[in-house]
């Protein structure tokens, strides 16, 4: 899996044998916490399989969903290069198995290879668009261009690649994405669908127009 990602194959062999040794899999059954808001930052993350969610959970009841992470997907990459605690909790939405590779590997890439640098600056560059997006669809448009915008952002190019046209999702998992019930996130695909953007099916989710769906309702 290390391999297949694009920041691996700007390493040296050398370097990636580094990479691999400091980066161990964990399984994180579904609910359960890949990482915790307030925790210190030790590991890198990326999903090798399963499906996770970046949100904000506050004491209130309160939850602010920022993103899906699916397979092929890292993040935290802005939270190793700051020294505070995580400001955010990613929860596994159905059984995860998670790369996770130490803080002290992490940085000695960033001092020993330009590569791995680039895509460390690309990856913060997609990562603050994505956002920008999902903070716009959030404040200005509807739960219809909502649950559009969520859609497209698990087949972003950088952040989450190799992801084929159609992804195994259930509609529960895409409203806690979304932060909106089920019941909605049905109307929602329903609208979707009948404008060409993508099909539904028990289990799944096959995307057409993908930027059709990133331009839904903007």
């Amino acid at each position: 899996m290390l391999r297949r990602t694009s920041w691996a194959q700007t390493l040296s062999a050398a370097d990636f044998e580094r990479a691999r040794d400091g980066t161990i899999e964990r399984l994180v059954p579904t609910g359960s916490y890949v990482c915790h808001k307030g925790e210190p930052v030790d590991h890198w993350h990326g999903v090798i399989e399963g499906l996770a969610k970046m949100s904000s959970d506050w004491a209130t009841g309160k939850t602010a969903s920022f993103t899906g992470i699916a397979a092929g997907g890292w993040f935290g990459e802005g939270s190793m290069l700051k020294d505070e605690p995580r400001r955010y909790d990613v929860v596994a939405l159905r059984d995860t198995r998670v790369a996770c590779m130490r803080r002290e590997t992490f940085h000695w890439l960033l001092d020993h290879s330009i590569g791995f640098n680039r895509f460390i600056i690309h990856q913060i560059n997609e990562r603050l668009g994505l956002f920008i997006g999902l903070l716009e669809s959030e404040r200005l448009l509807d739960v219809d261009a909502r649950v559009a915008r969520t859609m497209a952002a698990l087949f972003h190019p950088v952040l989450q690649p190799g992801m084929e046209a159609r992804i195994s999702i259930s509609q529960e998992e895409v409203g806690y994405l979304a932060g909106v019930s089920r019941q909605r996130v049905n109307r929602a695909l329903h609208t979707l669908q009948d404008a060409g953007f993508l099909t539904t099916e028990y289990g799944g989710i096959t995307v057409i127009d993908l930027e059709g769906l990133r331009r839904f309702g903007g």
